[in-house]
């Protein structure tokens, strides 16, 4: 999904860990931009917007615009980072240029609503088997989520990625028949011990002396 998003960025000319540190001290963390035909731009970006943008509703998958000081302005979109596993903080990033009259595969979410009846009525399970679909669409047509109603599914009863309402330039890449979620029976508890050995012979009384 495309923001009014610009975020500033300068350019860097080394690389390496020393400039990566020097970069973190000053509050910027380093990045590249590339593809679309284009060089790659090693650049310096605030962490702070980026995290923002993996943690709005739209995350990896929204399209904002880049200002590199000195040079280019261009939609991109976050396809890798890197954060440290003890600071959580951000210590690179992949930004890819998008060309907004091609079309690009997304994986989008898919959540689900209501409650289903093979629950409510017959005590089943609903199960959630597939959180998100891959589509290929129009940069501009990026949707935020899909959203399917379970409401009325019964006992033995599914949805599929092919009932996904597309509308637009999009279209399925995921497997048609892969299941979104389905109603399940809820496993049977277990039977007391006893019953396991059902029908064993049971042991012969002594003989009288």
């Amino acid at each position: 999904m495309r923001k009014d998003i610009t975020i500033e960025a300068e350019p860097r000319d080394s690389r390496g860990k020393n400039e990566a540190r020097r970069l973190r001290v000053k509050g910027s963390s380093p990045a590249v931009i590339y593809g679309s035909g284009g060089d790659a731009i090693p650049i310096a970006i605030s962490p702070k917007e980026i995290t923002r943008i993996l943690n709005s509703n739209t995350g990896h998958n929204t399209i904002f615009n880049v200002k590199v000081n000195g040079g280019e302005t261009t939609p991109v979109m976050i396809v890798d980072w890197q954060n440290d596993p003890i600071k959580d903080t951000l210590l690179h990033i992949d930004l890819k240029r998008i060309d907004l009259s091609k079309r690009i595969r997304v994986k989008v979410p898919v959540l689900t609503t209501g409650e289903p009846k093979g629950v409510k009525l017959q005590g089943g399970l609903h199960e959630v088997i597939t959180r998100e679909i891959e589509i290929e669409c129009l940069p501009d047509e990026i949707p935020e989520h899909f959203t399917m109603d379970v409401t009325e599914l019964m006992m033995g009863q599914g949805i599929r990625a092919s009932q996904v309402a597309l509308s637009g330039s999009m279209q399925l890449l995921s497997n048609p028949e892969s299941v979104i979620s389905h109603i399940v029976a809820l496993k049977a508890e277990e039977e007391p011990a006893a019953a396991a050995v059902e029908g064993a012979t049971p042991a012969a009384s002594a003989e009288p002396k």
